[in-house]
Formats: C-alpha cells, structure tokens, sequence
C-alpha cells in the first residue's frame, strides 16, 4: 500500500487498516518462530505499512484533517 492511497482513506479506514496489518504482524512474527514463515521479507513489509499509516494519522493529527 503506498502512501498516496493511505491519504485517500477516511480515518475510519485508516484504523481498520492498521489493526488488521497490526494483527497480520503478529501472526507473522509467530509463524517465523516456529518456522512456518517460507518469506521472511513479509515481517519487514508489515511493518513498512504500519509505520506509513501511523505517519498519516500524526500528519492528520498535527493539521487537524479529518475527512
């Protein structure tokens, strides 16, 4: 997901967005413990979107956006 999607989301599907990418995480990081995780790369890309979400909810935080 890039960042000019993320800004197009309402709020509401913004935290729908990060909870459930939130909850992907953590089942991958248990997959990868008992090594059932074929692609370690998916870890990383989790949580490159969760830092670009969380981005775009300070941003909206910092302007006062709500949309």
């Amino acid at each position: 997901m890039r960042i000019d999607e993320i800004r197009e989301l309402s709020d509401e599907d913004i935290q729908k967005q990060l909870d459930n990418t939130l909850r992907e995480l953590m089942n991958l990081r248990f997959r990868n413990a008992s090594r059932q995780l074929a692609n370690n790369a998916q870890i990383g890309q989790a949580r490159k979107i969760i830092a670009r979400l969380r981005t775009v909810v300070r941003e909206r935080e910092i302007q006062g956006i709500t949309l």
